[in-house]
């Protein structure tokens, strides 16, 4: 099966660049498709110091839902937006006080990812924190996924600003890969950080294993989810459901690896069934508003998308928001305004005009509540209903 392989270098224009991203992209591309992912053949998309952090989340959304093995090259720098202090990869525009709004937060990485089977995506990262991305790493995990196996390190900020850094973690991968043999993705890493030497002594290490020679200060990193996956109590397999076709969902430790494979296998019926499934027992568990009931409530949205039934997913994000909101988070916390922007995605699809008008008022409300990070997002709905109504 063919892989798919995103390189992303991104770094902002001017005084606040900590790093030379792009340089790293001539490199990259000279290796061939095939040994970038391992795999016979593959697709390669490139995204060079980018603007807009909508366009990386669609280039983003598009490879993380290929089939077959997803291989990720994120060079850049984190940065902390000053109201919720989370990390974000700073894009071309982005400024410390406009992260926010210009760079791409980090966890759109994982939420993109999170449907994919486990084991079928890597991730090798050449990042540069500022200051506050720094001291924020030193005691909070960067986390990039559950089922994704993530390489590559962070560095700390200059001691001086008087030079832009190289990525040096990510040129010696790419060196690597030129001579046409990919080693196994443990070694590449391991051979990378050699190459990186005494210079990456401060070094966040990220991935399995410290670098050689002692230059990593700290024991290798590992990513730690952000919210319970699997809730207690599901792993009983009398209770599995079945398709439409009677065929039993196979029984897997993680629930998740076996949604993905029916997805892959134009299943919808039976990933839905069994992510359904979960729900009900998380919710009789833990309470509707639980971050367990609610991760299944997403992940059932998703697959009502890859199902394509845009009207089911918007319907479900829009529950998922208005379950959170109900909950007391904030309109502004990140799981929030990610389920108002997928629900306003989703309804962005929607053909049926009645469908559309009915999810758009409710749509309209909670844009009102929620903004999100997009200006004139409620005016777009605004509009757009509009629109509907002229249409009988």
């Amino acid at each position: 099966m063919p892989g798919t392989v995103l390189l992303l270098a991104a770094s902002p224009a001017g005084k606040g660049c900590l790093v030379d991203a792009a340089s790293v992209l001539p490199v990259l591309a000279a290796v061939p498709p095939a040994v970038l992912s391992g795999t016979d053949t593959a697709n390669v998309v490139e995204l060079a110091d980018p603007l807009e952090p909508q366009a990386v989340l669609t280039r983003l959304r598009a490879a993380a839902g290929a089939p077959g093995p997803l291989t990720v090259f994120v060079t850049g720098q984190l940065q902390l937006d000053r109201r919720q202090r989370l990390p974000h990869l700073a894009l071309a525009r982005t400024t410390p006080a406009t992260v926010r709004y210009t760079g791409l937060p980090w966890h759109w990485i994982r939420e993109e990812l999170r449907l994919r089977a486990a084991g079928s995506t890597t991730l090798f990262l050449d990042l540069h924190a500022d200051a506050e991305a720094w001291e924020w790493l030193r005691a909070n995990p960067l986390d990039s996924g559950r089922n994704n196996a993530v390489y590559g390190r962070v560095a700390p900020p200059p001691s001086s600003r008087r030079s832009v850094a190289v990525p040096t973690y990510m040129k010696a991968v790419a060196t690597i890969l030129r001579s046409g043999l990919r080693p196994p993705v443990e070694q590449l890493h391991q051979q990378a950080l050699a190459r990186v030497g005494a210079e990456g002594h401060a070094d966040l290490v990220l991935g399995v294993g410290a670098a050689p020679g002692g230059f990593a200060p700290r024991p290798p990193y590992r990513p730690e989810p952000s919210r319970p996956h699997s809730p207690d109590g599901l792993n009983d397999a009398d209770r599995r459901p079945s398709g439409a076709d009677g065929q039993q969902v196979s029984e897997v430790t993680d629930p998740h690896s076996a949604i993905s494979a029916a997805v892959r296998s134009g299943r919808h019926f039976d990933a839905d069934a069994l992510a359904a499934h979960h729900e009900q027992a998380a919710v009789h568990a833990h309470g509707p508003g639980s971050e367990e009931a609610l991760h299944w409530a997403e992940v059932r949205a998703d697959l009502a998308m890859f199902a394509g039934d845009p009207a089911r997913s918007c319907r479900t994000w829009l529950g998922v928001a208005a379950a959170r909101l109900a909950a007391g988070q904030a309109p502004d916390a990140p799981a929030v305004e990610a389920a108002v922007d997928r629900a306003h995605h989703q309804w962005g699809q929607v053909r049926d005009a009645a469908a559309a008008r009915e999810l758009g008022a409710s749509l309209a409300e909670l844009r009102s509540r929620v903004p999100g990070r997009r200006q004139g997002a409620l005016d777009h709905v605004q509009r757009q209903l509009r629109q509907l109504q002229t249409q009988g």
